[in-house]
């Protein structure tokens, strides 16, 4: 789907909905340290180095707002940032898969992820972040079960798609199409984004306002 596929109000609602301030507000490193479920949550989720970070700050509009590193694993947290004019939480989370420190850290982090996605009652939609460049892995599926099971709302997000050939591209999107065809939780759409190009961002922002309609 692209954008002339939405309703021209809903796509200017969702520019505006990132055209204001969107803040840190902390990280947790426990469930205990989240904020009261008072707020729309939408979680960004993904293999370590998928671009989780970087598409966060592509769809807010600024370069600083989360941290993003070169390094697996940098985020060990649950990074909460809030729009300061709108019903609306955005959960950056620690990527699961190869990271670059101690196993039992690791091993907390990613246990921290699986009871947050399948716990929180106004968490509205996971957007599972999928690098593009090979498409979804053992662990992206682990994670889908997980919130398959959960019944948790979740769509898939191709990252970087910038980096591989068309014709690779091509059919990472519809292996990636099948995976999700017969998923009871997952959205059956395929966002496809660039954080350094803009591509994808403007769907995504309307998506996220579309929730917040909902």
């Amino acid at each position: 789907m692209s954008t002339t596929d939405y309703d021209p109000l809903m796509i200017e609602r969702g520019r505006l909905l990132f055209a204001r301030p969107i803040v840190f507000v902390k990280g947790c490193v426990s469930l205990a340290d989240l904020p009261p479920m008072d707020r729309v949550e939408i979680a960004f989720a993904g293999r370590s180095n998928v671009g989780k970070s970087s598409l966060i700050n592509a769809l807010c509009g600024t370069s600083g707002l989360a941290r993003t590193s070169n390094t697996p694993g940098r985020t060990q947290e649950l990074n909460i940032f809030e729009s300061q004019s709108e019903n609306l939480r955005l959960v950056d989370m620690p990527g699961y898969g190869y990271a670059r420190a101690p196993e039992p850290k690791v091993k907390a982090w990613t246990q921290l992820v699986h009871r947050y996605l399948t716990g929180r009652a106004t968490l509205r939609r996971v957007y599972l972040l999928i690098d593009s460049r090979h498409g979804p892995k053992d662990n992206d599926l682990s994670v889908m079960n997980e919130l398959d099971r959960a019944a948790v709302s979740y769509q898939l997000v191709l990252t970087k798609i910038d980096k591989p050939s068309a014709r690779d591209l091509e059919a990472v999107v519809s292996r990636t199409m099948a995976v999700i065809a017969k998923r009871p939780a997952a959205h059956p759409g395929l966002i496809l984004t660039s954080s350094e190009k803009g591509t994808g961002l403007d769907q995504l922002r309307t998506e996220i306002a579309l929730l917040l309609e909902d």
